[in-house]
């Protein structure tokens, strides 16, 4: 979850010539698809489990995807928690909203490490969301935002480096030493060396998951 890329050039209103996540092909492991998103795999992952959430249109980060798309991501979401609560642990939604982001396509990371071990008291964040309006309410008024959701909460923050590494530490990684066999901090070329069997496992609970959604109907 290292800056290492800039902005990528334009081409037209709806995508971008050189943004990996507008040429859908590049997206390694593609779970689902409805008609605005993509689910799928982060190619690099954390832990196994860690998926993706990503607009199909271009937007720079989740403050520019536009209002009408709000139902359709929050059932992406509530799809991800109950996938997460019969194989996993319950959801964590991150997004770095610009800020030391890695590819300028939205994406909202999910993590299934049960909650964020952020502490409310500690006075980080600026702002509780209580609806996609809120962020998009932030974006346009102050650019540059860090996001997290658990359970208890979901949190903006200012896009301050002191601010940051608190919440990778203490909150994040905490999720991921806990269910990870190397709980050393690992690059992303690492994560992405050792990802193929976490993404072939996670990909088989999800193919699993879809079929016993699917005999429920």
């Amino acid at each position: 979850m290292q800056h290492e890329s800039g902005i990528a050039g334009e081409n037209g209103l709806n995508g971008k010539s050189d943004c990996p996540f507008c040429r859908h092909e590049s997206i390694p492991y593609i779970l689902k698809e409805t008609p605005h998103f993509l689910l799928a795999t982060d190619h690099a992952p954390l832990v196994e489990g860690h998926l993706l959430i990503i607009p199909k249109d271009h937007y720079t980060c989740y403050g520019e995807v536009p209002a009408e798309l709000d139902e359709e991501l929050q059932e992406q979401k509530r799809e991800v928690q109950r996938f997460f609560a019969g194989y996993y642990d319950p959801a964590v939604f991150w997004e770095h909203g610009i800020f030391r982001q890695t590819v300028y396509h939205a994406h909202l990371h999910c993590f299934p490490f049960g909650s964020a071990a952020y502490d409310l008291a500690d006075g980080l964040h600026e702002r509780v969301v209580h609806s996609q309006d809120d962020i998009r309410a932030w974006y346009a008024a102050r650019g540059q935002y860090f996001y997290l959701e658990d359970a208890s909460a979901a949190l903006l923050f200012a896009p301050d480096m002191d601010r940051y590494l608190h919440v990778i530490r203490d909150a994040l990684w905490q999720g991921v030493a806990a269910r990870s066999n190397n709980p050393q901090w690992r690059s992303a070329q690492q994560r992405y060396d050792e990802g193929r069997p976490l993404i072939a496992a996670t990909a088989e609970k999800w193919q699993a998951f879809e079929q016993s959604q699917q005999e429920r109907v």
